[in-house]
């Protein structure tokens, strides 16, 4: 999934050609039926919320936020025109009214204070760490006092299998956006873009390391 705020934007699979198997791909390697959610409810949307995924790709996680709260109002973010258009057909092929978006995180243009949460999975592992920091100083801007930022995401390998594992995920990403994440996890990233009661949430091993879901407040 891809919201990369550098201008050297890379499909979610590095190449555009294989985009139409990214769904396959995530449910094949990351066991996302365990995390996706778990990180839905984690968020707690709310009636009336107005929330955005960053870098909602194929939009399979924007489905079920909306699915979950159909009385909030839901905007997905993404750089990639070929991710979006396979999400507009699973939100209009669910019957729901999700905005969506296209643009990089430094080209988004929404009002200070616009959103109740944030909710983002598999982004922050393609930023370098410039580009991370970027993008959530972005989201502290455009979060509410007290809304909530939460991710999921590549974390702390913890042993040496999952860290011996997670070498596919960083010849494909990058060992320069990977290497932070899978020794010292996104919280760093967070309490450093001044976000409060940062913590990890949840932890799930697979084929690939270790998606750890992450909890942070705009203050």
């Amino acid at each position: 999934m891809s919201a990369n705020p550098d201008r050297s934007y890379v499909p979610p699979l590095r190449f555009a050609w294989l985009t139409p198997f990214f769904d396959a791909t995530v449910r094949a390697t990351t066991r996302e039926a365990r995390w996706r959610p778990r990180l839905v409810t984690q968020a707690r949307v709310q009636p009336g919320h107005r929330v955005l995924e960053l870098g909602c790709g194929t939009g399979t996680l924007t489905v079920l936020i909306k699915t979950a709260c159909p009385e909030a109002q839901v905007v997905g973010l993404d750089a990639d025109e070929q991710a979006l258009a396979i999400a507009r057909g699973k939100a209009e092929g669910a019957g729901l009214e999700i905005e969506f978006r296209h643009g990089l995180i430094d080209e988004a243009r929404f009002d200070p204070d616009a959103f109740d949460r944030v909710v983002s999975s598999l982004v922050f592992h393609h930023l370098a760490p410039d580009g991370k920091r970027r993008a959530l100083a972005r989201v502290r801007q455009w979060l509410r006092p007290g809304g909530e930022l939460h991710i999921a995401d590549w974390g702390r390998a913890g042993s040496v299998w999952m860290r011996a594992a997670f070498v596919g995920v960083q010849l494909l990403d990058g060992f320069e956006n990977t290497r932070d994440q899978v020794t010292s996890g996104l919280e760093p990233f967070l309490a450093a873009a001044g976000f409060a009661e940062v913590q990890e949430t949840h932890r799930v091993p697979t084929p690939l390391g270790v998606v750890s879901l992450y909890r942070a407040v705009a203050s």
